[in-house]
C-alpha cells in the first residue's frame, strides 16, 4: 500500500512537470512568432497615421493663384465729354473705359475720330472732337501737347484717326484707311505694311517714316 501511495505521488509530480513544460513551450513559441501586418507596434501605428495625415494635408492644400500686377496710369480726357480732366485708371483699360469715367460723351461728339478699343498709356491724351469741328484745330491741339512733341513717335497700331492726321501727307481718308486695315488684319508688324494701303506709296511713307512706330 505504501508503494502505491509513492507511485501516485510520482505520477502527480510528472503530470505537473508536463503541464509546466507545455505552458513554457507555448509561451516561448508565441513570443518568437513575427508580428503580422495586423499586429503592428504602437510606434509603427502612430508613424503610419502621421504619414497619412501629412499626405492628406498636402493633397488638400490649394494652389496659390498668381495675381497679376495692376498699376495705375493718368490719362487726360478732353473735348466733347461730360467732364474733362485727368483721370487715374487701371493700366489695362481702354479708351472707352476712361471716357466712361469722364461721364461719357456729349450729344455733339463726333465718334468717328475716336478709337474706343485703343489701349491706354500713362500721360496719354484722349480727345473727343465735336461734330463739324475742323480737323486742323484738333491736330494743332495734339501737336501742342508734350506727349506728341520732340522725337515722340506715333504708334500706327494705337493712334486715333486724329493722331494719324498729324503725319505729313495723311488726311482723314488715309487715316481711316489705316485704322480699318489694322482692325481687319491685326496689328502692323512693320511700318512698311502701310504700303499695302491704297493711297500710301513709297514717297508718302518716306515723309513720316521717322515719326512712326509699331510699338
Amino acid at each position: 500500500m505504501e508503494w502505491n501511495l509513492r507511485n501516485k505521488k510520482v505520477n502527480a509530480v510528472i503530470l505537473i512537470m508536463v503541464i509546466l513544460a507545455t505552458v513554457v513551450f507555448y509561451n516561448l513559441v508565441g513570443f518568437s512568432q513575427p508580428v503580422s501586418e495586423n499586429q503592428l507596434s504602437v510606434e509603427e501605428l502612430i508613424g503610419k497615421e502621421d504619414q497619412t495625415s501629412n499626405q492628406l494635408a498636402v493633397e488638400k492644400e490649394p494652389e496659390k493663384e498668381q495675381v497679376p500686377v495692376v498699376t495705375s496710369i493718368f490719362v487726360d480726357v478732353k473735348g466733347a465729354v461730360v467732364k474733362q480732366g485727368v483721370y487715374e485708371i487701371d493700366s489695362r483699360s481702354r479708351v472707352k473705359d476712361v471716357i466712361e469715367l469722364a461721364g461719357g460723351v456729349t450729344t455733339s461728339a463726333d465718334m468717328k475720330y475716336v478709337n474706343l478699343a485703343a489701349v491706354l498709356e500713362d500721360e496719354m491724351v484722349v480727345y473727343v472732337p465735336e461734330i463739324g469741328e475742323e480737323v486742323g484745330e484738333v491736330t494743332q491741339l495734339l501737336v501742342s501737347d508734350p506727349k506728341f512733341e520732340g522725337d515722340e513717335k506715333i504708334s500706327i497700331n494705337k493712334a486715333t484717326i486724329v493722331e494719324l492726321q498729324t503725319l505729313p501727307g495723311i488726311g482723314e481718308a488715309k487715316a481711316m484707311a489705316i485704322i480699318e486695315f489694322r482692325e481687319r488684319n491685326g496689328p502692323f508688324k512693320s511700318v512698311d505694311d502701310l504700303l499695302q494701303i491704297s493711297g500710301i506709296g513709297e514717297k508718302t511713307l518716306e515723309k513720316f517714316r521717322d515719326k512712326i512706330s509699331v510699338k
